[in-house]
């Protein structure tokens, strides 16, 4: 069967599910445990969404001596009781089971551990909607050839979806809530669409560059559509040189809806 539809590829906390305190509070705990500052709320959030470690160290300011046993410390509070303090996005499910429901491929890539990430969409029911879930090595680091950022994570999501399910990656598009996702998305070729109900400071998705910015799941529904309008396009001037649409501009209006 002919691929009519562009796959998509999610970034998980900010974009899918929103950790509602839990990720925080396994920071905190961590940081309490080895006697060091907690960042305040502004701080914290913008932990959330970057690869673990850096975010301990270049915003929590973790000495180097202690990052193994803070990145522990959160990790056992984070499974015992953060992912469970998690939820879906308003309208997420639905969007997820529509997408599969017409035939579109989607995938996750984040920077968040691969078995931890899998594990958090199992607790919510959604992970066998994917075709596949690439996540970084156990330990956040690049192990045994894992992917060690979003850029690798990314081409290694689109990897399955190619290689693995033999689908037109081609046109895929990302959807995250921060700057790494697009520069993740830019640096496999692929545009970015920012949610705005992540984690990233006003103006950050825009000075990265997302394609567009949305603010509901009725308005990624539409926005994925239109990714789908492009594609057609590109798809009917390869064939008719003179084909000619109107779809690019649309897609590249302000986008906030």
């Amino acid at each position: 069967m002919t691929q009519t539809t562009v796959p998509v590829i999610f970034d998980l906390d900010g974009t899918l599910v929103d950790p509602a305190g839990g990720i925080a509070d396994g920071i905190a705990a961590a940081l309490t445990e080895l006697g060091l500052g907690i960042p305040g709320k502004a701080r914290m959030d913008a932990m959330i969404g970057p690869k673990l470690s850096h975010s301990l160290t270049d915003i929590a300011g973790v000495p180097a001596e202690q990052l193994g046993a803070a990145i522990r410390i959160y990790r056992a509070h984070y499974l015992a009781t953060g992912i469970a303090q998690s939820r879906l996005y308003p309208g997420i499910r639905a969007l997820l089971e529509s997408f599969v429901a017409a035939g579109r491929p989607i995938a996750v890539a984040t920077q968040k551990p691969e078995g931890i990430a899998r594990t958090v969409l199992e607790h919510h029911g959604i992970a066998a909607l994917f075709h596949t879930i690439r996540g970084s090595a156990a330990d956040e680091a690049a192990a045994a050839g894992a992917p060690s950022g979003k850029a690798e994570i990314v081409a290694a999501a689109l990897a399955d979806l190619a290689t693995r399910h033999g689908l037109d990656t081609q046109h895929a598009v990302m959807v995250g809530d921060r700057a790494q996702d697009v520069a993740g998305a830019a640096a496999n070729g692929l545009d970015c669409i920012g949610v705005g109900w992540g984690f990233a400071p006003h103006g950050e998705l825009d000075a990265a560059g997302s394609v567009e910015i949305v603010h509901s799941s009725t308005a990624l529904h539409e926005a994925v559509a239109r990714r789908d309008t492009l594609r057609a396009a590109a798809v009917a001037t390869t064939v008719n040189p003179d084909f000619k649409t109107d779809a690019q501009d649309e897609v590249h209006t302000d986008g906030n809806v």
